[in-house]
């Protein structure tokens, strides 16, 4: 876990480096951009942004006229479609001819004062248009942006005049569309009717209906009112038989008294009641008078003729009861039987003549209830169409704004700053991903498979120049320790310090290393075998008159030759007059010959080389020393340079001891600040002190500053 944790944070610590290495891309590429944002903001003109808020809702009527409304459900499509009404084109053509806008653009923008055409101002006003829904509410701002403030505010207040216009005059032009609709319906369902009446006319006539008023047919009332009948004289019948059952039940005086009551006869009752008084005047008569006197026996006569006038009289009541029951029977009977006739005649004519007829008085009622609902609906319609809509509510009118929307300075600074820094990051990583040049100790390891023995910083000159105690001396300290261990220990020996292409720094770094080795107290001679380009005179400020050309063509000897130096320990041996063709000069007999005699004198002999690419002086002198250097300035060649270096070594089989990672920008690139803090640490005895990592490291061969 611990090691993932490092690697993670090792990678984005490369992406710092990309950046902080090529700051200067980015500062640049940011000063750019920001200048041009700030440039661009303050030549763009201000403009001045109102907001009218309205309320927006589905058509409905303000007062419930005729029953209560249905509440429609809620619909999630309502405010987004009305949004796309408030920027269709009828409605912005309404506000542009409405505020006579191609005429004010037109003296705002032309120069002759013409007015603009009328596509030109919709797409003016569009553009300065933006249509908001508040969330989670019914409401939709119009926000309108103008270099005018008082012509912003009026073409926001503008557009929600047109648009609660637009809804009252479409949902009116519904309304009148459908009257319209519904008037030639009536019409034609009265033609309707008109015909359904006239076919039940004709109807009536072929069957022969007749009515009697009020559209009841005779023979419907015919029938109910023998129906009536026949209901009648049964109840007649039945009371009449009720009541000779009655007396026929009955005898002696209890006959005699139920009479009067079962049947109102005057003539009955006149003749109980005298019986009455005549029998109460007799019982009167016999408390004072016997049974013989002349008085009783004239009551007694009276009382019995009188039973006897009342008995007959029974029995002709109830001989005639008997006979109204007959009669009345017989009469229900014959309407019984003139019922059936009827009912039976009328079914047979239902069957026949009736039944169109209903079925066509049936179409009738129909037709005269569609045409009544079709002309209430009518009479509705014109009533809604007058009744107050309240669709387009304005909650808050637009009012001239007191400061400019756009543009927006501080936003515009700080999106350059932003832009600016992510083009020219984005810019660094990519020159960082076209360049092939070797970056980092890792690229050394990976496509040249070759430990790095030195890290030189940038900017170092000669060592002779700054003096013994010059901090710059610790890398090539270090470098010839590394050396020592990638040579299994042994001290000495005749190295060559060569490179892949010209101005790498092969020449500064030999003539350090040998001054530090010099240092040390071992015996130093430095060579200039660059026989193009020799330098090395010029460090030491010394002649180059004589010296290995002549020693090679053997014009003179090595004594002659090699000059002291200013430094202890530290000999010259000379490039020496060039010669018009070097052709042969430098070949390996006679450099194996002169690199042995060297190493027989000397601890450490350094051959300055010329860069090895396209020139084979410096490939005979790798194939005959002890060791090679190759050096590879930081970011210069492509990686290709330096791997083609050293398949050359090999091929004449040279021993490449490392890489000398040269010219290296130690406070741009933190990654190798590391190890400038460690070359800095030097004792000023004269002792080198160095880190028991980089000693290990290199001892295995590896990369020597890990």
């Amino acid at each position: 876990m611990a090691d993932s944790q490092q690697d993670t944070a090792l990678h984005f610590l490369d992406y710092w480096r990309v950046i902080k290495s090529r700051k200067e891309i980015v500062m640049a590429v940011t000063l750019l951009i920001v200048i041009t944002g700030v440039a661009v903001t303050f030549m763009q003109p201000k403009k001045y942004s109102s907001t009218v808020r309205i309320l927006v809702r589905e058509d409905s009527m303000d007062v419930d006229v005729f029953e209560r409304q249905m509440i429609q459900g809620y619909n999630p499509f309502f405010l987004r479609t009305q949004e796309r009404i408030l920027k269709s084109t009828p409605l912005l053509y309404a506000v542009i001819d409405n505020l006579n806008l191609q005429a004010v653009w037109g003296q705002q923008y032309n120069d002759d004062k013409s007015p603009i055409t009328k596509e030109d101002a919709l797409a003016t006003l569009s553009s300065s248009i933006k249509i908001e829904q508040d969330r989670d509410t019914s409401l939709i701002n119009i926000s309108v942006t103008q270099e005018d403030r008082e012509l912003a505010a009026r073409i926001a207040n503008e557009m929600a005049a047109v648009y609660r216009e637009q809804r009252l005059d479409v949902k009116r032009s519904e309304l009148r569309r459908a009257i319209e609709v519904l008037d030639n319906e009536v019409q034609k369902q009265q033609e309707k009717v008109d015909q359904a009446e006239s076919e039940l006319e004709r109807i009536r006539q072929e069957v022969g209906v007749s009515f009697l008023g009020q559209g009841f047919r005779a023979d419907k009332v015919r029938l109910q009112q023998l129906e009536a009948d026949r209901i009648a004289s049964r109840v007649d019948m039945l009371v009449r038989k009720a009541r000779l059952n009655q007396l026929e039940s009955l005898e002696g005086t209890e006959l005699m008294n139920a009479s009067s009551y079962v049947v109102m006869d005057q003539s009955i009752a006149s003749i109980r009641q005298q019986l009455i008084d005549t029998e109460v005047a007799l019982k009167l008569m016999l408390e004072n008078m016997g049974v013989n006197h002349p008085d009783v026996k004239r009551l007694q006569a009276g009382v019995d003729e009188l039973k006897k006038k009342l008995n007959e009289s029974l029995v002709g009541l109830k001989i005639g009861l008997n006979a109204d029951y007959e009669v009345a029977k017989a009469k229900f009977d014959a309407l019984e039987a003139e019922l059936q006739a009827a009912k039976h005649s009328d079914i047979e004519d239902e069957k026949k003549k009736f039944l169109p007829f209903d079925r066509a008085e049936r179409n009738v009622i129909i037709q005269r209830d569609i045409l009544n609902a079709l002309r209430a609906r009518i009479t509705q319609q014109g009533i809604e169409v007058e009744v107050p809509r309240t669709p387009v509510e304005v909650v808050e009118p637009a009012e001239p704004a007191n400061k400019p929307s756009s543009p927006l300075v501080m936003l515009n600074i700080l999106l350059s700053i932003f832009l600016g820094f992510g083009a020219g990051i984005g810019l660094a990583y990519f020159i960082e991903y076209l360049d092939t040049s070797v970056r980092t100790v890792d690229d050394v390891e990976q496509f040249l498979g070759l430990p790095v023995l030195g890290v030189i910083p940038q900017k170092i000159r000669p060592l002779i120049h700054e003096g013994p105690e010059s901090p710059h001396g610790e890398p090539y300290r270090v470098l010839r320790t590394n050396m020592q261990f990638s040579n299994k220990g042994i001290h000495g020996g005749a190295f060559a310090v060569i490179s892949g292409g010209v101005g790498e720094g092969k020449s500064t770094t030999l003539f350090n290393l040998a001054y530090t080795c010099a240092q040390l107290g071992y015996k130093t001679i430095v060579v200039d075998s660059d026989l193009r380009r020799p330098v090395q005179h010029s460090i030491l400020s010394m002649s180059n008159r004589i010296g290995l050309t002549n020693v090679l063509m053997k014009d003179s000897t090595l004594e002659e030759c090699v000059k002291p130096t200013i430094v202890p320990n530290l000999s010259f041996l000379p490039s020496g007059r060039l010669p018009r063709s070097m052709m042969g000069i430098i070949d390996s007999q006679r450099m194996r010959e002169l690199v042995k005699d060297l190493k027989s004198r000397y601890d450490y002999v350094f051959f300055d080389s010329p860069p090895i690419i396209g020139i084979t002086d410096a490939s005979i002198l790798a194939s005959e020393v002890d060791g090679v250097l190759l050096v590879v300035q930081y970011r210069k060649y492509p990686r290709v340079i330096s791997s083609r270096a050293k398949r050359m070594v090999e091929n004449v089989g040279g021993k490449l001891l490392g890489v000398v990672l040269n010219n290296i920008n130690i406070m741009r690139d933190d990654y190798y600040y590391y190890y400038h803090a460690s070359y800095t640490q030097y004792n000023p005895d004269g002792q080198e002190k160095v880190p028991a990592k980089t000693i290990a490291a290199s001892a295995d061969g590896k990369d020597s500053l890990f």
